[in-house]
């Protein structure tokens, strides 16, 4: 008897499988259409650095390219996000089916506004708005970065009826924050007399980043001492947190879609903003490649993989219920951070700003390259 595919076992456990991958030759190949069907593929992620190397590896892209460069007074973030639009159209295309068949729970592709207004909510609403009228899809969430202007934005989108996909969170409670932030935006909505029904928002919450700079921190405790069991102790700790603290985080959402607040909006078709898993590939090649899969598993979750993380857990990834499982375990962790003094705010907040950083050097980079581009085409 065939093996079950554990991606597409993952559905049986309330998780939804999303891909963080886009590309224009993986869409008009047929893979994407092909992992929906034989992966129980549910949506995508992009981002700019996978348009980079999308546009910088390829020539898929050079004739569209040179077509817009004829433009008026175009720009390269016009040409950009012309070329970055059709492939999201088409994607939404092929995932419609899904948006379907899910009643609207999945089937999504997020784009990400310019994260060059990440500390700008108005211009982040408006850059959002252009971007989901000009896509025209029910089935695309806006990409906005969880700053503390862009939780801002998130509620007034949400107000207006854009899905939201809320990316680079850290910190328990920036995603907290994210979250009322979303059922204030529906409550708004209600009141302005729009439906809530076809409204939906996923958290994306950064997972292998969190170990990284965690365990950075626990090699410089290990190497401070010189008391053998302490330094057992710290290193029985390494790549536990990422894990521990999403876990407190999945805590949260279960509060937070619980209150009477938001099960008040449940009559007019409001639907939880399901916990996304982001940054799940695997740094630290002394743990397992299915780590933050294997052990985030559970309902109103998605698990958006890179493609090495696709390949290795569809080959021994491990199916079960543990996201709210082992939870004392999870808290001791927590414990045993705050008794070392080590400050996840501090470092959270680091790892916000870092992202963001990250996101503007990579969208800027698109530009760049399209700039160099215009002068071969």
């Amino acid at each position: 008897m065939a093996k079950e595919n554990p991606l597409i076992e993952l559905k049986r456990a309330g998780q939804s499988f999303w891909y963080d991958n886009i590309s224009r030759e993986f869409i008009s190949s047929g893979k994407l259409k092909e992992m929906i069907d034989n992966d129980g593929l549910l949506g995508i992620t992009s981002n700019p650095s996978i348009f980079y190397k999308s546009i910088k590896n390829g020539k898929e892209y050079d004739k569209h390219m040179a077509e817009l460069f004829k433009m008026p007074g175009v720009t390269p973030k016009d040409v950009f996000y012309g070329l970055e639009i059709k492939d999201i159209v088409d994607a939404a295309s092929v995932l419609y089916p899904v948006y379907e068949q899910s009643k609207g729970l999945d089937g999504y592709v997020s784009i990400e506004v310019d994260p060059n207004y990440a500390s700008d909510t108005q211009t982040t609403i408006s850059e959002a708005l252009d971007l989901f009228k000009r896509i025209n899809k029910p089935n695309i969430m806006i990409k906005v970065p969880a700053t503390k202007e862009g939780v801002e934005a998130v509620r007034e989108l949400t107000a207006q009826g854009v899905n939201v996909n809320v990316t680079l969170l850290f910190s328990v409670k920036r995603y907290e924050d994210a979250a009322i932030a979303y059922i204030e935006g529906l409550e708004e909505s209600v009141k302005r007399g729009n439906s809530i029904v076809n409204t939906a928002s996923v958290a994306s919450f950064f997972i292998s980043r969190i170990d990284t700079a965690i365990d950075k921190i626990f090699d410089a405790r290990i190497n401070a001492t010189t008391n053998p069991d302490e330094q057992k102790w710290i290193e029985s700790l390494k790549g536990k947190a990422a894990v521990a603290y999403a876990k407190s985080a999945y805590q949260s959402m279960v509060a937070l879609f619980s209150t009477e607040r938001f099960l008040a909006l449940k009559p007019r078709g409001a639907r939880i903003q399901r916990l996304l898993w982001a940054s799940t590939s695997t740094k630290n090649p002394a743990y397992s490649d299915c780590l933050y899969v294997d052990s985030l598993i559970g309902p109103q979750t998605v698990n958006t993989m890179p493609h090495e993380t696709v390949i290795a857990f569809k080959d021994h990834g491990k199916v079960q219920r543990t996201v709210d499982k082992e939870l004392d375990e999870a808290s001791a962790v927590l414990d045993d951070m705050s008794d070392l003094n080590i400050n996840l705010d501090v470092v959270t907040n680091a790892l916000e700003e870092d992202g963001v950083r990250l996101f503007v050097e990579a969208f800027n980079s698109i530009l760049e390259l399209i700039e160099d581009k215009k002068s071969v085409l």
